[in-house]
Formats: structure tokens, C-alpha cells, sequence
């Protein structure tokens, strides 16, 4: 099994910046895609950045230009840096991990539990 778990979530005011981090253990397998997503009370969950094993990154229009997406493929963990924060930013971010299981030769999708985003003045 597999658990993931972030930290770095807060609160910050606008223009602001937070770091997030997501932490995969357990029995890794092979790590592909890296993602974050995020959610706002009401909202459906919307991707916000990717990080593919190549390291090729894809962000939501959105957050282009204020978000990096990052990984330490030794740690296995994935980043999220956010600058210039919005209060339209304010969410629960959730990390997703695509793992490739070579007991079972499946792609396993997994989740954290998320952690809360307050941008506010």
C-alpha cells in the first residue's frame, strides 16, 4: 500500500507565497505522473499542475506564470511553489500520484488527504 501526505498548506494574504510538499511511501513501485489538484467548497476538483517521470510539467491557465511544479524523484515527493497568490487560490489542494505496480503490473492511482489554502487579507 501506498500513503501519501502533504504539508505546507496555511493561511497568507494575497500576493503572497506557500510551498507544498507531498510525501509517497510505502511499497512504491515505478512513480509516473505527479499531479495537484484543488477544490473549493462547491467546486468540482480541478487539476492544477502535472509533472510527467520526464519531468515535462503542464499548468492550469489559471496559475500559469505563479506556480511551479517540482519533484525529488531520491525523496519521492512532488512540490508545488505558489507565488502571487489570489484569494480566488483558496482550497483544498490534494495530491495524486500515478504509481506503476510491478507486482501486479497495473498503473495505481492514488490520493492525499489534502491540505486547506486560505489566501485573505
Amino acid at each position: 500500500q501506498v500513503q501519501l501526505v502533504e504539508s505546507g498548506g496555511g493561511s497568507v494574504q494575497p500576493g503572497g507565497s506557500l510551498r507544498l510538499s507531498c510525501t509517497a511511501s510505502g511499497s512504491i513501485g515505478v512513480i509516473n505522473t505527479m499531479r495537484w489538484y484543488r477544490q473549493s467548497p462547491g467546486k468540482e476538483r480541478d487539476l492544477v499542475a502535472l509533472i510527467t517521470s520526464g519531468a515535462t510539467t503542464n499548468y492550469a491557465d489559471s496559475v500559469k506564470g505563479r506556480f511551479t511544479i517540482s519533484k525529488n524523484n531520491a525523496k519521492n515527493m512532488v512540490y508545488l511553489q505558489m507565488n502571487s497568490l489570489k484569494p480566488e487560490d483558496t482550497a483544498v489542494y490534494y495530491c495524486n500520484v500515478d504509481i506503476y505496480n510491478i507486482r501486479s503490473l497495473t498503473l495505481d492511482d492514488y490520493w492525499g488527504q489534502g491540505t486547506q489554502v486560505t489566501v485573505s487579507s
